[in-house]
């Protein structure tokens, strides 16, 4: 009876530390808040996110939670675009995750304003951010608070 209660209990305080996570993120190296000073990311750290990002089965993942989440909106809210601000988050998280592969990002929504912050490695990708955002229902505005930043080679001790 014990393993079972230490079990359960361990289980309930990692769901409340994950779920406490304000932001979603396109990659584990993404700034864990809005205004978390970003840093320019390092090559190596830009071609992890994008191998990542790229996978063909981390893909067919992203194009699945997204569904799902639309699934789930049409099932259960009717299909109207009033939904929750953690599904918001989680689709545009996934919809930047797959189409910016090298970015950083953290995506934070409140009320149909998503806010979207972080480093992308190509300018270009600043303008890509807004309307791939705004693809998903119920993002009514985007705030595009990313910075371009350049990979950095890392430093070598000597």
């Amino acid at each position: 009876m014990k393993k079972i209660t230490t079990i359960l209990l361990g289980s309930i305080l990692l769901l409340g530390a994950v779920a406490c996570q304000d932001v979603s993120k396109t990659s584990s190296d993404s700034p864990d808040s809005l205004e978390e000073t970003t840093e320019a990311p390092t090559q190596d750290t830009v071609e992890d996110s994008r191998e990542d990002a790229q996978s063909e089965v981390r893909r067919d993942q992203l194009n699945a939670d997204i569904r799902a989440n639309e699934e789930r909106n049409n099932a259960f809210n009717d299909g109207q675009e009033n939904r929750s601000d953690d599904s918001v988050e989680t689709e545009v998280r996934s919809k930047l995750e797959a189409n910016i592969p090298k970015s950083q990002l953290s995506v934070e929504s409140e009320e149909g304003t998503v806010t979207v912050a972080g480093t992308v490695p190509d300018e270009q990708d600043i303008e890509k951010i807004e309307p791939l955002a705004m693809e998903i229902k119920g993002v009514k505005r985007v705030v595009n608070q990313a910075t371009y930043a350049p990979p950095t080679q890392e430093q070598q001790d000597q």
